[in-house]
């Protein structure tokens, strides 16, 4: 899976998404710093997300910004989504494939390269570790050190997302011990100093 080196961020939604929402993302996109955007609705009914996902999707597809969906693979392939991403507890990596074919999926390893081992059996696209930093997004029970990083990198070449509390002042360590990608959410739309299209700049 190709990706722009110089494309860091792979921007997740807020849980819940206002009209305001479009404009400021199209802002964000603007900035070419966004590989992947990643649709996180966890409350929503199916309908409400199809609506709001046809939206994005335009607006990703406009930036060229692959265009992914959180756990919902029914969702993903309803829209023709560039993929998914699954969590331990979500689809079997083979029945999304057998759903979605040839797209793109991504797995969550939490702080373990034992399961980014098993996610690369089955074919994962890219591998995603954390919660790095103490976040609000999402509560975690795993905090790996900078070092998976590494470790992962000798096991593959495929891209490393770094997730949890990724700001402008801690994100370098994680491109520097290998990341690839810095998942990223509170501080884009939750930021309470900075507008979205202000903290996506700090990313440099």
């Amino acid at each position: 899976m190709r990706f722009n080196k110089r494309k860091i961020i792979y921007l997740i939604s807020p849980l819940k998404i206002h009209n305001s929402f479009y404009d400021h993302l199209k802002y964000v996109l603007k900035k070419k710093k966004v590989s992947f955007f990643q649709l996180r609705l966890k409350k929503e009914k199916f309908e409400k997300k199809l609506i709001i996902g046809k939206k994005i999707k335009r607006i990703c597809k406009k930036f060229k910004v692959k265009f992914l969906i959180n756990d919902d693979v029914y969702l993903a392939k309803k829209l023709n989504a560039d993929g998914c991403h699954l969590g331990q507890n979500d689809m079997n990596i083979h029945k999304a494939r057998k759903l979605i074919g040839n797209k793109i999926i991504g797995i969550t390893c939490h702080n373990s390269i034992k399961l980014a081992k098993v996610a690369l059996e089955n074919k994962a696209d890219y591998l995603a570790f954390g919660a790095f930093y103490s976040t609000k997004t999402k509560k975690t029970n795993y905090k790996p050190s900078l070092d998976i990083l590494k470790k992962a990198r000798k096991i593959t070449k495929k891209p490393i997302v770094a997730i949890g509390g990724i700001n402008s002042k801690n994100y370098k360590k994680l491109l520097l011990n290998k990341a690839n990608l810095l998942a990223i959410s509170g501080y884009i739309w939750k930021n309470r100093k900075l507008k979205p299209f202000e903290a996506i700049k700090k990313f440099r």
